[in-house]
């Protein structure tokens, strides 16, 4: 039985845990060779070790995604290991909570910087890789092969929550950004979608008073939403219960794999019926 992402080389960001390795790791095992990349080098490492230690092919890059040039290196990085790149998965991302009226600046732009303006250079890093690399099938042959952007966002920008006006605005602008590259780069064959998830059971949506923490310049950033909201949320939900990684993988392979060849510019919601 063929694997569908035999052959095929990837990128994806925000691979060092939760729902990242899980694309990562479900990638590989459908036959993917995965340039995983995180900022934390450790997690990263780890990553890519197991997916090797499975048979799986994989390659280790740590940075910081919204630092200048980072975007260059992963791709770069891609291209030396793999030789290509056919899909790309922008999906590195942390929250900063806050009500918009005690809201900082610099609270503001950060969340801004990695959902929305760091999947931008990376995507434009990338053209060389997709859209040119396209551009050159096209002409020697008349068709390209299909490429993927698989982006995620977070219903959040589709509904609101409250307490995250800076990340509904990110991921809403990365919806944006799905639907007018989906028609630039539409004639390259070259399909750009977005996954939009409802609570997914990461550290981005475990309880604050589990107490982890994310650390960013001089600040400790509590990541997680309080006890209470996240019960009531829960509450909410039909299946009765927050998504696995793994299932939040799954809805990224789709849009990865050729399942998906003729569905482009569009949001997928993985809420668990809600």
């Amino acid at each position: 039985m063929s694997k569908l992402l035999e052959g095929k080389t990837a990128i994806v960001t925000g691979a060092g845990r939760g729902i990242g390795r899980a694309t990562a790791e479900l990638f590989a095992a459908e036959g993917a060779r995965v340039l995983v990349s995180d900022l934390d080098a450790n997690l990263v490492e780890v990553a890519a070790s197991a997916i090797q230690s499975t048979g799986g092919v994989a390659q280790a890059l740590a940075g910081d995604v919204t630092a200048p040039g980072v975007a260059e290196r992963i791709v770069e990085a891609a291209e030396k290991f793999f030789g290509g790149l056919d899909v790309l998965v922008n999906n590195a991302g942390f929250t900063w909570d806050g009500t918009l009226h005690k809201m900082s600046d610099e609270q503001w732009q950060a969340i801004i910087d990695v959902h929305l303006t760091a999947p931008f250079r990376l995507i434009r890093a990338a053209a060389p890789l997709l859209r040119e690399a396209a551009k050159r099938e096209i002409a020697a042959g008349g068709t390209a092969k299909p490429r993927k952007i698989v982006n995620v966002s977070s219903t959040s920008a589709t509904r609101g929550n409250f307490g995250q006006a800076n990340y509904a605005a990110a991921k809403a602008g990365i919806i944006g950004l799905t639907k007018a590259l989906a028609r630039e780069w539409g004639p390259y064959n070259i399909q750009v979608n977005c996954v939009a998830f409802g609570t997914i059971d990461t550290r981005l949506t475990r309880s604050k008073e589990t107490g982890e923490k994310f650390r960013l310049g001089g600040h400790e950033i509590a990541l997680g939403v309080p006890a209470a909201m996240r019960e009531a949320s829960l509450k909410l939900i039909p299946m009765g219960r927050p998504g696995t990684p793994g299932e939040a993988a799954g809805a990224i392979l789709f849009l990865a794999s050729p399942l998906s060849n003729y569905v482009s510019g569009q949001v997928l919601e993985v809420t668990g019926g809600l």
